[in-house]
């Protein structure tokens, strides 16, 4: 069975995406991960999986913002939201916390990004693992996951 980073590659690589990857030590923050990449906080993806009603999604958002729940739950008129938990996150990724790579597809989730992602040339994000990186065009990143765009974060 190939990892979740395996699977990635792959993805990326049929698509015909251009992308960076960086091995490092293990990081379990936003900004352990920034400063070890050596990149800007905002250029993180941090990817959120929640439970929206009865399904779970991914959330995509710059490292440094908040998810809005509330804005959320009116934007995709859902009656609830919570963050999955860590058993559940594991069930449905294979993977903890802070290594989701911001591809929903790769687990049968639809993927929601927020728009001040845009804002970044580069994305860099935990590939299945907290010790490798990958480091992706924002607008290569759109073309192979074709997430919905909205504004779901805040500061």
């Amino acid at each position: 069975m190939p990892s979740v980073f395996e699977r990635l590659s792959q993805l990326l690589e049929q698509q015909d995406a251009e992308f960076r990857v960086l091995r490092h030590e293990p990081v379990f923050t936003s900004e352990q991960a920034a400063q070890v990449r050596g990149t800007s906080l905002a250029s993180g993806a941090k990817a959120l999986i929640c439970k929206l009603d009865e399904e779970f999604a991914m959330f995509v958002l710059p490292a440094a913002q908040k998810l809005d729940s509330k804005t959320v739950r009116k934007q995709l008129k859902a009656r609830s939201m919570r963050f999955a938990s860590g058993e559940e996150v594991l069930e449905l990724t294979g993977l903890k916390p802070g290594s989701i790579p911001p591809f929903g597809s790769l687990f049968g989730l639809k993927t929601y990004c927020d728009e001040r992602l845009r804002d970044e040339s580069v994305i860099n994000f935990n590939a299945g693992d907290h010790a490798i990186s990958i480091s992706l065009a924002y607008t290569e990143f759109e073309r192979v996951e074709l997430p919905a765009i909205g504004s779901y974060a805040t500061s």
